[in-house]
């Protein structure tokens, strides 16, 4: 299951990355390629970067010549200079992540146009934002980058558009782009040309004699990476980490939940209590085997898919050469439903008409279309192979798929250990996801499933993960005798066993530790009371000052944490209003966050005497001083 954090507002560059000195201009290469249109993308997980690619890719159905870019290989700062190249538009697909954080590739475009005045007359410009209405600075980066474009002087040609993950992203990115196209024919006096076929954007290259050790064969990033691992360890460098524990935390009912340890001593990783963990995993084989028989393609052909744009800083899709099972084991989202455009592409090898059909309806912005594709796709979870599974005339070429599926993403979680107690070891608490699907199949969750499978062994082999850690603002308060409050039901859980863990090291050391309250919240006691042992050793050095749980079916109305904290609602309020104390929430942003934070309004209104509005101030007060914090996902 994929989570989403907040970003750390100062970023160290793990590794300098040298760009050829020609190639940092987007604009002489746009006149060099004879491109008019340019897409920058801020994405995180790839889903803005493979939007941008979408467009880039429709421009010359429209009239445009179009170019895929990322902002931090060029200069940035020569966006004014598009005014020099006639009929020029800039497309920004902007992410925004975390609390309104830019992503990682945007952070130095941010900062750029935050504090230029360039004068951006002649620019034409559109942007569509990516966000999550569960979050509070609901798609901050995309209203921002808008905002301050049309500031500077730049033309907007088409509206904003504001895509919610919380509801249906891919939709809202239709949905718009079906409207933006047609503006950007009518702005710039171009026709569409009506051309709707396929455009393929790699081509194959299938390589019979090759050096083996020439062949990726899995690693991130570059050949053999893990054997010759060197720090700084990032998101194109990972540590190649052993398993040293996986314990299952819950004894009994219908889920599993587990503990994990990971070695990482010798990598000169430095890490603390609220930090993030990133981990690279693979799809399973019994899904890669079965794409493979559908499509009655030999796995382990040697390939090569070679961008047909040769000036293009993407020279492929994932790394090459490779074979089918490496991409799609290690390179390739196959769990998650296909995106509209991935059926639009795949419906000219349909056989059947009617599956043709079905296809072209939901990859198109209609009402129907839309409806079907979120049943049909959405709420069934279909993914690649249930749809070629449940469409037997569907049968692509193999290449074409894997030029069409997203990459597979490094999945985050809390890091639920200290680096001042375990400096040599990393702890991740997990839920893992199996469920069934309304046509009957088993949903497993690509990242857990896969660490489920990571056992110790006494017989010598070693479970290994591909990870690296980011840094969170998540963090204690400067001053240890500050109270701090934590909220975190289920695998909420885990970044406060870290936060217990430095407050006993603190108590260790001699200082003076403030009130330490936790408001935990699972099912049953006897099912999904996670780290109980450890909690009540807390408890007994003095570590761990109130502990409150909600065991929400173990009676016959449901208790939840934000109950548990209205009941203390006078003490929560004496320490919030008084004591100085620090609050942190840890879990689903959907409803326990939201919820939480209406307990905390309820709170103060009535413990404080604050009207609602006043209330609300006052939680926004809080987050701006960092007293009350989030890690959440949705």
């Amino acid at each position: 299951m994929g989570c989403v954090f907040s970003l750390p507002k100062e970023r160290q560059a793990a590794a300098a990355r040298v760009i050829p000195q020609q190639e940092t201009s987007f604009i002489e290469k746009m006149k060099k390629t004879n491109r008019n249109m340019v897409v920058f993308y801020g994405s995180q997980t790839g889903t803005a970067e493979g939007f941008c690619g979408r467009l880039a890719k429709d421009a010359q159905r429209y009239g445009m010549r179009g170019m895929s870019a990322n902002p931090e290989e060029y200069d940035m700062s020569e966006l004014p200079r598009l005014a020099e190249i006639d009929n020029s538009l800039a497309v920004f697909c902007m992410a925004t992540y975390g609390e309104g954080d830019p992503t990682d590739n945007t952070q130095d475009f941010y900062d750029w146009i935050q504090e230029t005045d360039e004068d951006l007359n002649g620019v034409n410009f559109a942007v569509f934002g990516l966000g999550n209405k569960t979050y509070e600075h609901f798609n901050a980066m995309g209203k921002y980058t808008d905002n301050r474009l049309e500031i500077l002087g730049g033309r907007r040609i088409y509206e904003l558009g504001l895509g919610d993950d919380d509801g249906n992203l891919e939709e809202d990115f239709v949905s718009w782009k079906e409207q933006f196209w047609p503006a950007v024919c009518e702005h710039f006096g171009v026709e569409a040309t009506g051309d709707d076929a396929s455009i393929r954007q790699y081509k194959l290259v299938v390589l019979t004699d090759i050096n083996l050790d020439k062949v990726y064969t899995g690693e991130m990033g570059h050949l053999k990476s893990f054997k010759t691992q060197k720090p700084p360890f990032d998101a194109k460098n990972p540590y190649l980490a052993t398993v040293t524990v996986n314990r299952q935390l819950n004894q009994a009912g219908d889920r599993h939940l587990m503990h994990l340890e990971l070695d990482i001593s010798g990598s000169k990783i430095r890490y603390e209590s609220g930090d993030h963990i990133a981990v690279y995993p693979n799809n399973h084989i019994s899904i890669v085997n079965r794409i493979g028989q559908i499509l009655d393609a030999d796995l382990d052909t040697v390939i090569c898919l070679n961008n047909l744009d040769e000036e293009s800083n993407k020279k492929h899709p994932f790394p090459c050469p490779t074979t089918y099972r490496t991409a799609l084991t290690h390179y390739l989202d196959i769990t998650n439903p296909p995106r509209t455009n991935v059926l639009y592409e795949l419906a000219q090898y349909a056989t059947d008409p009617k599956d043709q059909e079905t296809l072209c309806k939901m990859s198109s912005a209609s009402p129907e279309g839309k409806s079907l594709y979120q049943s049909w796709v959405l709420d069934a979870r279909r993914n690649i192979l249930a749809v070629l599974e449940d469409m037997p005339s569907l049968h692509p070429t193999i290449d074409h798929l894997c030029e069409l599926l997203p990459r597979l993403q490094a999945r985050y979680y809390s890091i639920a250990s200290s680096g001042k107690v375990n400096p040599t070891r990393v702890s991740i608490c997990a839920v893992v996801v199996d469920f069934q699907t309304s046509t009957g199949r088993s949903f497993k969750g690509v990242s857990t499933n896969w660490l489920k499978n990571k056992v110790v062994t006494d017989n010598g082999q070693k479970a290994t993960v591909p990870m690296f850690v980011r840094k969170s603002q998540f963090r204690l308060p400067y001053k240890a005798s500050h109270p701090v409050v934590m909220i975190g039901p289920g695998t909420g859980i885990a970044p406060f066993m870290g936060f217990l863990q430095d407050r006993g090291w603190m108590k260790e050391q001699g200082k003076d530790v403030g009130e330490t309250i936790l408001y935990f919240g699972c099912r049953h006691r006897n099912e999904d009371f996670l780290y109980q042992q450890e909690l009540e050793e807390f408890q007994k050095a003095g570590v761990l000052t109130q502990l409150h749980v909600a065991f929400s079916r173990d009676q016959e109305q449901k208790v939840y944490v934000q109950h548990l904290l209205k009941k203390n609602k006078d003490h929560m309020w004496k320490l919030i209003n008084n004591d100085n104390a620090h609050i942190y929430i840890c879990g689903d942003a959907r409803s326990m966050a939201r919820d939480v934070q209406n307990a905390f309004y309820d709170i103060i209104e009535e413990a404080g005497g604050l009207t609602h509005s006043q209330a609300i101030a006052y939680i926004k007060q809080l987050m701006i001083k960092g007293r009350y914090s989030q890690d959440v996902w949705s």
